[in-house]
């Protein structure tokens, strides 16, 4: 799997592969510490990324949804939905951090 990481994350995950390995079984438990979709799950990921202001995480998390069928509209409305608590900036730039990978 750290093959196909890219980026910093999959620098990390090759010189580093215990502690990816660590990493990966945390993402592990706390995707399975509740009764969330991975439908449910994908898009909270999206939101929690979009309100760190994280570019390179809006980006894997718009890959990995439309990987498991989640629609660029959908994902659009995550970011649309940011408007309120986060501001107009705010999610006008996670729309266009979306967009950089379901436009293509």
């Amino acid at each position: 799997m750290t093959k196909d990481l890219p980026g910093a994350a999959g620098a990390l995950a090759a010189k580093h592969p215990t502690i990816w390995d660590a990493y990966a079984a945390l993402g592990s438990a706390t995707a399975q510490a509740g009764s969330l979709t991975d439908r449910e799950r994908r898009l909270v990921k999206l939101a929690l990324a979009i309100g760190a202001a994280s570019e390179g995480a809006v980006h894997s998390h718009s890959r990995r949804g439309l990987a498991e069928g989640i629609s660029a509209e959908d994902m659009q409305q995550v970011a649309l939905l940011a408007i309120g608590p986060l501001g107009l900036p705010r999610a006008v730039a996670a729309g266009t951090w979306i967009s950089d990978v379901t436009d293509k």
